[in-house]
């Protein structure tokens, strides 16, 4: 049987508030920004003109 690591319980209990949050506003700005550079693309290539 495994021994249960009580130090690892307690950092992931102590970080964990940290961390979340942290992750959450970091998906959050990666996923604006990725979204911002979809609409730019789309914009220029709907105002740009096509050359035949």
């Amino acid at each position: 049987m495994k021994k249960v690591n009580l130090y690892m319980i307690l950092q992931w209990v102590f970080f964990f508030p940290i961390i979340l949050p942290l992750c959450m506003i970091f998906g959050a700005v990666q996923g604006a920004v990725q979204m911002a550079e979809r609409v730019i693309n789309q914009f220029w290539s709907d105002v740009s003109p096509t050359v035949k």
